[in-house]
């Protein structure tokens, strides 16, 4: 089964040296259409989480369907190889099912439509986007079921089919598609700005052949995609010893339905001019829905983000260093798991991905080394009679060699708070608080961000659900740097009483008058916290970021106020300094038999059972 492309102009064409100024003007042209998408969908989406939040993802690729410009690289090879049938000029691909792209969406609430863009009868590239709809039906409003054990537990799931063939809009199918969905108003409205989006890459692309003729394009293309072949190779000759190596590991903490917590593995070994990204050793399939099906192309884009980025951060990275790149993931396990697992909770292993790639590639240099920080996009769901909430929290970003992480922040760099003004607005809800909580980042020389309790105070009767991790783990720090504090949940109920929540959960009915507190973690420290400079950690307690008592773990004497008794200060810190252990290039906590041990006391939540193996 594969795609057959219909194309009326015969002959390839011709391939011609671009000079630098074109080939400077054709990046750039590409890179404004990919921001011109987001703007596109932005100004028409109807749903929060796409609208204010901007959780989407465009592309723009060349003729064999490899990223030339976008923020998410995806796999439109593999969507074609699994689509049975023609792709002729004005038709527009959508799909839902991870299982038929091979991953290249990680879950059902995730519509990618991907276009081709012909000139003169013949495809010169294709457009492509993607976006998380708040609801695709299933069994609980959001489609985010914590407790899913297969794919069908999460709402419609829509193989790759043709939206629109020759422009015409299948309107029987979307009708049926729509039918199954709670908001079908925001998925007809979100879908069409991505459509929308995908038309204005198309037109950017032809006018960018009409400009300079599309053999001079798609030779800038080439020529994209070999510059950062070249300078990848570099980097891993540069940075990696042949037949070396190195291995790293992190935690999920638990599947939503009491198993856990999940070891992620990942090692890097060079061979000659290519390196072999390894993720065996990783734990089995989950039964709850946190498996992250993992395009492989996916891993090689997050390994060239670390690496082509820090390097060069105004290149328009693409996806020409992929042939150096080799990916093996087992089948049947937490990053390849079997059909029909659930996936909806597949936003934990994305985020802590990046941990896992940070602490893999900064053994080599570790004074370039981030800690672990907000690797998550936790939701948090709020559905009643007449509405329905969709949002992602924010959390400590690590410390790093350039400074502190920002508290309070995306892991994604696109994406933007909701305003509490829009919430109070449009939802029957309160925001009681929306504040960074003291001492949650990691101390070092460079401080973790902290978390931030967002306190909802709901107004009509609903449920909520909440998906988060690292309530269990610690989010670790680097080079003497200590862990950030882990996330919490709990409800103030307006009765008086208390309710802990698990980190994953729904259909949790909550009244008016009941209070939320969605406590997400810290990022990890760098560096050792004795080096901190006191006049800072004393600022920092004077605007809340710090307490008088959270100053003592960077070695300052200081008073409420944030004033730093500076003769106190010296003698505590050549106290600590005698009595500290060694400094950890990574200090991940305490040991897991010890937080498995200690978990009920510390969170009040029962211990994750080990996972069972297949």
């Amino acid at each position: 089964m594969m795609a057959q492309i219909i194309q009326t102009a015969t002959g390839p064409l011709a391939e011609t040296e671009v000079d630098p100024v074109t080939l400077d003007i054709i990046e750039n042209a590409l890179r404004n259409a990919r921001y011109e998408m987001d703007e596109v969908l932005f100004r028409t989406a109807l749903s929060p989480g796409i609208r204010e939040q901007h959780d989407e993802f465009p592309l723009i690729a060349d003729a064999e369907g490899r990223m030339v410009a976008g923020q998410f690289g995806l796999s439109i090879p593999a969507l074609l190889d699994r689509f049975d049938g023609t792709v002729e000029e004005g038709d527009v691909l959508l799909t839902s099912d991870p299982y038929s792209c091979d991953g290249a969406i990680s879950h059902a609430n995730d519509w990618l439509v991907v276009m081709p863009v012909y000139v003169d009868g013949r495809v010169v590239g294709w457009a492509s986007m993607f976006g998380h709809m708040s609801d695709v039906g299933g069994k609980t409003a959001c489609s985010m079921p914590t407790d899913a054990r297969t794919i069908f537990e999460e709402g419609v799931v829509i193989p790759p089919f043709k939206l629109y063939s020759k422009g015409v809009l299948n309107e029987d199918a979307l009708r049926i598609i729509l039918n199954q969905v709670r908001r079908p108003d925001w998925n007809r409205a979100d879908l069409n700005g991505i459509v929308a989006a995908c038309r204005t890459a198309g037109r950017r692309i032809q006018e960018l052949c009409a400009r300079f003729g599309a053999d001079t394009y798609t030779s800038a293309l080439r020529a994209l995609l070999q510059r950062n072949h070249d300078a990848m190779r570099v980097l891993l000759t540069t940075l990696f010893e042949d037949g070396e190596t190195l291995t790293f590991k992190d935690y999920i903490c638990d599947d939503g339905v009491g198993n856990g917590p999940y070891e992620l593995s990942l090692s890097l070994t060079r061979t000659g001019d290519k390196v072999l990204l390894d993720f065996t050793g990783s734990s089995e399939q989950a039964e709850g829905p946190i498996n992250y099906y993992l395009n492989e192309n996916l891993a090689r884009m997050f390994f060239g983000i670390y690496l082509i980025t820090v390097a060069d951060p105004q290149i328009l990275w693409n996806d020409g260093f992929y042939p150096l790149v080799d990916v093996r993931i087992p089948e049947k396990s937490f990053w390849k798991p079997e059909y029909p697992a659930a996936l909806n909770a597949r936003n934990h292993g994305i985020g802590r991905i990046f941990d896992l790639f940070g602490g893999l590639l900064g053994q080599k240099t570790p004074d370039l080394l981030n800690a672990a920080g907000f690797s998550s996009s936790p939701h948090f769901m709020y559905a009643g009679e007449g509405f329905q909430l969709y949002s992602i929290g924010f959390g400590g970003i690590p410390g790093r060699p350039i400074g502190d992480g920002p508290d309070g922040h995306s892991l994604w760099p696109s994406f933007t708070n909701i305003p509490c003004e829009f919430l109070e607005s449009y939802y029957p809800l309160r925001i009681e608080r929306w504040e960074t909580v003291a001492d949650t980042g990691g101390a070092g020389l460079h401080r973790g961000g902290n978390g931030v309790d967002v306190a909802y105070r709901f107004l009509k009767p609903g449920t909520i659900a909440i998906h988060d991790d690292r309530w269990l783990t610690y989010p670790w720090g680097v080079n003497g740097g200590e862990p950030g504090a882990r996330g919490r949940k709990w409800i103030e109920r307006a009765d008086g009483g208390k309710e802990i929540l698990p980190s994953k959960v729904h259909d949790v009915p909550v009244r008016p008058g009941d209070v939320l507190h969605f406590v997400t973690w810290g990022g990890g420290g760098w560096g050792d916290p004795l080096a901190r400079d006191p006049a800072l950690v004393g600022l920092e307690v004077r605007r809340g970021l710090l307490t008088a008592g959270g100053a003592r773990r960077y070695g300052v004497v200081c008073a409420a106020d944030g004033t730093v008794d500076e003769a106190a200060t010296r003698d505590l810190r050549a106290e600590l300094e005698g009595t500290r252990p060694e400094l950890k290039v990574f200090d991940m906590g305490p040991p897991m038999a010890e937080i498995l041990a200690r978990c009920e006391e510390e969170t009040g939540l029962p211990a994750p059972r080990p996972p069972a193996r297949a």
